[in-house]
């Protein structure tokens, strides 16, 4: 039996099967035209002075840029359709060059674009399951709702796994749309998450949460020095890039006299008051009276729809406001 998947009927490569006889080849009527096809293609190339075989050298970077989005050798070549051999080969530069057609299905793999079938950086499962803990959501509720083992959820919050299956990164990404609107009951995991300053749903971009090079925004201005000042005021534990923000902000103003750069530190700390709890009350009173929607109260409230959504899940509504 091959180790690889066998190629699907009507595909040149499924029609001609391999040397080694993993499959054989197939002459039904699918497999036969995609083989003709391939062939006009090749004549149609050469007629037009068209090269028949790509160099590696174009080939390499587009590869090179899939794996690092976290795409296996094996997943490359499948959404290539063409061997993982191949794409082995050419990595290790044991073939300097590719046939047209393969060459053509392998530059159109587009990076970070898994299968079912393909593992995939387990960072972005992470992310979302600490989320959840940090609004109260612990190992049994998510469990419940992802049909994954509660060990499994552990092991995923504990970044055990540097990789995962599509099976597990669709269960964690249903828990997380089901479970992230909502506050959770468990204690244990909102302490679990406060002890390690886990980043709730409200600090990530759900666009980015996959993105190794994005960063939970606490506050709405993280990264700034405001951003340092609205985790002060609001009891929030400072994030490094705030640090950093506030570190340089104090460094620019270091020459100033004392009483002028007291005066500035007042006024960045009045500048940085909760208007993110005032926009979520504002939101939530329009809603009530008005029925906005989230464009219209963006747009009545001056602000962005993404950001109206994430004040509401960082000030969520308490039981005194709602009676």
């Amino acid at each position: 039996m091959s180790r690889h998947p066998i190629p699907p009927h009507g595909s040149e490569t499924r029609y001609k099967g391999t040397r080694s006889g993993s499959w054989a080849p197939c002459r039904c009527t699918p497999c036969t035209r995609a083989n003709r096809l391939a062939g006009i293609r090749r004549a149609r190339a050469r007629a037009a002075g068209e090269a028949l075989l790509i160099s590696r050298d174009v080939l390499l970077p587009h590869i090179q840029e899939c794996q690092a989005s976290g795409m296996s050798q094996a997943l490359i070549g499948r959404q290539a359709h063409v061997s993982q051999t191949t794409i082995s080969y050419l990595i290790n530069g044991k073939i300097q060059s590719c046939q047209r057609d393969k060459a053509l299905g392998i530059l159109a793999v587009q990076p970070g674009h898994f299968d079912e079938l393909a593992e995939r950086p387990a960072l972005g499962a992470s992310r979302r399951t600490r989320a959840l803990y940090a609004i109260g959501h612990g190992r049994d509720g998510i469990s419940a709702v992802s049909g994954l083992s509660p060990c499994t959820i552990g092991q995923i919050a504990n970044s055990r796994y540097t990789l995962i299956d599509g099976r597990i990164d669709a269960a964690i990404r249903l828990a997380y749309r089901t479970l992230s609107p909502t506050q959770g009951a468990s204690l244990k995991a909102r302490h679990r998450a406060e002890t390690q300053n886990w980043a709730p749903p409200a600090a990530w971009d759900d666009d980015t949460l996959d993105d190794p090079n994005a960063h939970p925004d606490w506050t709405g201005h993280c990264g700034t020095d405001r951003g340092w000042w609205m985790h002060s005021n609001n009891g929030i534990p400072t994030c490094a890039r705030c640090e950093t923000a506030h570190a340089a902000w104090l460094a620019d103003r270091k020459h100033l006299p004392s009483g002028e750069r007291f005066r500035q530190l007042a006024l960045a700390k009045g500048a940085a008051s909760n208007r993110g709890a005032t926009i979520a009350a504002d939101a939530r009173e329009l809603m009530r009276v008005s029925g906005l929607n989230y464009e219209q109260l963006a747009e009545r409230l001056g602000v962005t729809t993404n950001h109206i959504q994430q004040e509401l899940l960082r000030h969520p509504e308490t039981l005194e406001v709602a009676a």
